[in-house]
């Protein structure tokens, strides 16, 4: 099993390029995958983990709902967002400056194939990357994603995640809300859920996070729990 991991941060990335930039990795991997079960070969898969920021723009998953983006097509030209219809699971969701998109693109056979510990596992590093600032944070019962206050009525999303995966080569992964306008959560129906609030560690913390700071604390809990050698 292959457990190094290339780190790449590409910054502030359209959200269609960055899409385009996972595709040809996600692709690659898996015509590896082929290639050894048709020829009987072992050449090693390549693992990736890409940090991002995305212009305004909302995503629907294969199983979400048009109906739950409240905004018409000159709502999102006054708002400076696009929309896409995207392949993965989940329903709708926002990507804006100021949020932590993670884009891990791993063989899971070098890791574990379980997709439900694979979540799991990412929502233990966020949940970890919270508490280094004394923020309590959890899981909702149901529904993936890291929460807060999740066992009672003030339950507010603070990441939510997403995954594609074939032949256990897994694309996509999580918006962490750091220092995210929380207004354009507003226009849509977060996931699907409409009674239940978004928040951000700016909003609990009351002041501006330091991003690079976020990132690299998150990134070494993800390599931690997922003993991966970052490269």
């Amino acid at each position: 099993m292959n457990k190094k991991v290339k780190f790449t941060d590409w910054g502030l990335t359209d959200y269609q390029e960055a899409w385009s930039k996972q595709e040809v990795i996600f692709d690659q991997t898996v015509s590896v995958k082929t290639q050894n079960r048709t020829n009987n070969t072992s050449n090693e898969t390549p693992n990736y983990l890409v940090f991002c920021e995305h212009p305004h723009v909302f995503t629907l998953g294969k199983s979400g709902k048009p109906e739950n983006l409240l905004l018409d097509d000159s709502g999102l030209i006054e708002k400076d967002a696009v929309y896409y219809k995207i392949n993965r699971g989940g329903d709708i969701t926002y990507h804006g400056p100021g949020q932590l998109v993670g884009y891990p693109i791993l063989d899971l056979d070098n890791f574990f194939t379980d997709i439900h510990l694979y979540l799991r596992t990412l929502e233990e590093a966020v949940i970890l990357t919270l508490a280094d600032y004394g923020i309590e944070a959890g899981r909702y019962p149901g529904y993936t994603g890291v929460w807060l206050d999740a066992d009672n009525e003030k339950a507010r999303k603070i990441c939510a995640m997403g995954v594609r995966c074939s032949r256990w080569v897994i694309m996509h992964g999580f918006a962490f809300n750091v220092n995210t306008d929380l207004e354009y959560f507003k226009y849509i129906v977060p996931c699907g859920i409409d009674d239940k609030d978004v928040t951000s560690m700016q909003r609990e913390l009351g002041y501006t996070v330091n991003l690079d700071e976020v990132k690299d604390k998150l990134k070494t809990h993800i390599a931690a729990l997922f003993a991966m050698e970052l490269y």
